[in-house]
């Protein structure tokens, strides 16, 4: 009797530990994760105003990256996504009229006030980045939404890869 209770009481502690273990991400999981811009909505054209809709259109083509991706736990810009925030900075600089806000966002995991504060630091990252390229801090407006928007629900490298951003959003009156 007592053998069978302690072959049973091993076997729940071997599956016990079986469950707590975590998986490991593959490093290639992070790189491969290219988010892919968001459709655009077309746009209708008069005769009389085609060539001002279409420096517009091909300025908005230069901008089609919205979005930052940092690493886990990370604020800092990444050197991959220097282009993205370039390129927005540029486009704002030759638009002065345009304002813009700069939504911080983090995955799931972390406290909701943890994630709420690290992703306030992605926007102001990304605002830093273009106020040092020209762009008046007073056009751009750094908010945080922590973990509660998600681009991705799963609970899984890549989703979390994805949800660790900061979104450049247009235009903001």
């Amino acid at each position: 009797m007592k053998t069978h209770v302690i072959s049973g009481l091993a076997f729940a502690v071997a599956a016990a530990l079986a469950g707590c273990a975590s998986q490991q991400a593959s490093p290639d999981a992070s790189k491969s994760a290219e988010p892919t811009p968001a459709p655009q909505a077309p746009v209708s054209r008069s005769v009389g105003d085609s060539q001002p809709q279409a420096a517009a259109t091909q300025s908005s083509a230069s901008v089609s990256k919205r979005s930052v991706y940092y690493d886990f736990d990370k604020y800092d810009v990444r050197n991959d996504q220097r282009g993205t925030v370039e390129a927005n900075a540029k486009y704002l600089v030759q638009n002065p009229a345009m304002k813009v806000r700069i939504e911080g966002n983090a995955d799931e995991r972390g406290s909701r006030e943890y994630n709420l504060a690290l992703g306030q630091r992605r926007a102001e990252s990304v605002q830093k980045a273009m106020s040092l390229l020209g762009v008046p801090s007073a056009r751009m407006e750094a908010v945080s939404y922590g973990k509660e928007r998600p681009v991705k629900t799963g609970h899984d490298e890549e989703s979390w890869a994805d949800n660790r951003r900061s979104d450049i959003v247009y235009p903001v009156k």
